[in-house]
This record gives structure tokens, C-alpha cells and sequence, in this order.
């Protein structure tokens, strides 16, 4: 009988097994995470050579973003995500010590709940900002609810808008998007940070950090993946590469990681700065049973630890699921891993150069035992 190999717990895989057994959380340590070494990731130019053809690939028109944020389905999807709007409601009005007599700037307010949450918290005033259309919305819900001395809604972009305030005391926003970073929402709010938050002021959330897994996913990488080569007795192959490229953003049930979590990117969103939210750095997984790896999944952590009660919203696959479900990135090779086996290589996250909401991502995959030896490099547009 094979004996276990004895696997070093890192701080990744302590915070995982925390997942597994819903234990009571914390708020970890900052992580250790090495920009990538790896021949091909240098930052300036780890893309070199991938260009998706706009012709072939489906390529989403710059202009969509605000457009889609006026519509009311994707607010009333955002509202019903218990985990998200019930993680900023329980971060603001748990700690009213944050907010009593203080001026709060909040990005990309939409409906204006958070805006109004912060006023409930005894903030002093909030000034509400959104360009897309559901601004007007707001006005009206704000004043519905008797909040209009309290809350101030402005429509206009960020980068345009003028506030009768020089400082504020906290800015508060729901910026993610999937993979953490998609749609470039961050840009906004550090460019709101750098010209309005006073000196000690509060970012909330404060942390975020972004994890990458290995998982088992046969039956839904044939039904997307491998579909393109018989498609009624018809070869459709030359789609498969295309299908390869875009990651899959769908809810994976915890069931199916098989490796421990490694943090590839860990930020601090009172320093953190535009040229680091593009970065490279290297992971390497360990798997937790003998299974076969189809690929890999992301996803993201944000913390709000500045107040005397923390909150985490996770969109974990261990975790409640949320709207940010997570992001599948598909390998070509199927790996055949042995419990206490390791897979390593690096990641690269750049914004595409045709447009900038968008994201380059490549990944490279090391993996060797007695029935493989594996190294492959991987493009992705997350678009």
C-alpha cells in the first residue's frame, strides 16, 4: 500500500482546508507571492505573439460597459446576491465607529444602497457617484427614503465629476468583477482614492486577494471544449482553439478541486497602484487525491478589516455562491495526479491592448510523474 506523502502545510493550503471545514475565519497574514521567473513572463512582454484576431474571435465593442449598468436585470442580480450586498450592509452597520460624522464618497453607487447603508451608519454625508442611467433611479430611491439631506447622488464618470468636498473619510465601492479585476472598475476607484481620500482615511473594502486551484471537470469541459469536433457529424474544430482561449465564468461546486489554493495576487487597496494590478507570479498546487486535472479555477477574496468586527466576502466554490460564480481556465492536456503530487508555473495578467476592460492571461503548467511530463503555455482573453 502507497504511503501519503507528507505535504508542507503552506498558508494557502491552511486557509483552504479552513474552507473545507468552515471553521471560523481570519483574516490572513499578507502573502508571499513571487513575481514569475519563468522565461516568456516578463511583465513588458509576456503577451508578445497572442493577438486574437477580431474577425474570428467574438470581441465585446468598448462602449458596453456603462450601457450594460443601466439596465435594471443585472442591479436586481447583484441585489439578490445575499452574500455580496448582505457582506457590505454587515461591513458598514456593524461598524458605525467607521462611519459617525464622517464623509463617504461611494463608487459606482448604482441603486445607491451602499450609500444609503453608510447614511444608516451615521455617516455625516455620502456622495453617491454613477455615469450609467440607473443614477436617476437612485435620486429617486434615495429620496423614497427619506435620505436626500444625508446622500447625495451624482451622475458622471469619476475622472470628470467635481465633489463640494477636497477630502473624504472613506470611500466605499463594489468594484470586482470576474476574475477579480474584469471590467477595470479599480482604475476608477484609484484614481478617486489618489485625488479625494484623506490621509487616514478607509478604503472598504480594504484587501483583496485573488486564488487559483486545480480542478476535476470532465463532463462540462466535453459539453464546451471538446463539443467543436463532431457537432452533428460536422468537424466545427477550427472553433475549439477559440473556445480554449475565452475562460468559463460558471459556478463550480467545491467537489471538484482537487489541489490545495495558491494567492497569486494580494492587494492592499490603500497602496496599491494602476501598474501592479498587471503582474506575473508563480504558484504551485498540490493535489488532495488521486484524480485527473481538466484545469484550472480562480477566484477572489475582499476583506473589510478596518472596523472592530471584520467581514470577508468569498466567492470560493466552498463558500456561498455568489454572481462572481468563478473562472474556469481549461488546460489541453488532461492531467493524471497522485495525492501529494505537485504542479507548478506561473501566471500573467495584463489588460488587452484593444480594449483595456478586458484581460490578457497566460499560464504555464510544469507537471511531471511516472505516466507524464507536461510543460505547456496557455493564452486566455477574458472578455
Amino acid at each position: 500500500m502507497d504511503q501519503k506523502m507528507d505535504v508542507e502545510k503552506t498558508p494557502e493550503r491552511k486557509a483552504f482546508e479552513d474552507h473545507k471545514r468552515n471553521k471560523n475565519w481570519k483574516v490572513p497574514l499578507k502573502y508571499q507571492i513571487k513575481p514569475s521567473a519563468e522565461k516568456g513572463f516578463e511583465i513588458e512582454n509576456c503577451m508578445d505573439g497572442f493577438k486574437m484576431n477580431p474577425e474570428e474571435g467574438y470581441q465585446k465593442d468598448s462602449d458596453y460597459y456603462f450601457d450594460s449598468y443601466s439596465h435594471f436585470n443585472i442591479h436586481e442580480e447583484m441585489l439578490k446576491d445575499r452574500a455580496r450586498t448582505l457582506g457590505y450592509m454587515n461591513a458598514i452597520k456593524k461598524n458605525p465607529e467607521l462611519f459617525k460624522g464622517k464623509i463617504v464618497l461611494d463608487i459606482g453607487c448604482g441603486t445607491g444602497v451602499l450609500s444609503i447603508f453608510a447614511a444608516q451608519a451615521g455617516a455625516k454625508h455620502v456622495y453617491g457617484v454613477e455615469f450609467a442611467g440607473i443614477a436617476n433611479h437612485a435620486k429617486r430611491i434615495v429620496k423614497d427614503n427619506g435620505y436626500q439631506e444625508q446622500v447625495t447622488i451624482i451622475r458622471g464618470k469619476i475622472e470628470e465629476i467635481t465633489l463640494p468636498v477636497d477630502k473624504v473619510d472613506i470611500i466605499i465601492s463594489e468594484w470586482m468583477g470576474y476574475f477579480l479585476l474584469y471590467e477595470s472598475m479599480l482604475d476608477c476607484v484609484l484614481f478617486a482614492r489618489d485625488k479625494w481620500l484623506a490621509e487616514d482615511g478607509i478604503m472598504m473594502p480594504d484587501r483583496s486577494v485573488l486564488y487559483l486551484s486545480g480542478i476535476e471537470d470532465s463532463q462540462y469541459k466535453n459539453d464546451k471544449i471538446n463539443f467543436w469536433d463532431d457537432v452533428y457529424g460536422i468537424s466545427m474544430k477550427s472553433i475549439k482553439q477559440w473556445a480554449l482561449f475565452e475562460p468559463i465564468v460558471d459556478v463550480v461546486e467545491g467537489r471538484q478541486i482537487n489541489t490545495d489554493a495558491c494567492a497569486i495576487l494580494d492587494i492592499d487597496l490603500k497602496t496599491v497602484t494602476l501598474k501592479d494590478l498587471e503582474f506575473t507570479a508563480e504558484y504551485k498546487l498540490t493535489a488532495n487525491r488521486n484524480d485527473k486535472i481538466h484545469g484550472f479555477v480562480a477566484w477572489f477574496d475582499v476583506f473589510f478589516s478596518k472596523g472592530s468586527i471584520p467581514f470577508r466576502i468569498s466567492t470560493s466554490p466552498l463558500t456561498q455562491e455568489t454572481h462572481w460564480k468563478q473562472t474556469v481556465f481549461y488546460l489541453k492536456e488532461v492531467l493524471s495526479i497522485q495525492e501529494g503530487e505537485e504542479l507548478n508555473g506561473s501566471v500573467a495578467v495584463k489588460k488587452s491592448k484593444e480594449n483595456p476592460r478586458e484581460l490578457d492571461i497566460k499560464i504555464s503548467c510544469h507537471f511531471q510523474n511516472d505516466y507524464q511530463d507536461v510543460n505547456d503555455v496557455q493564452f486566455y482573453k477574458l472578455l
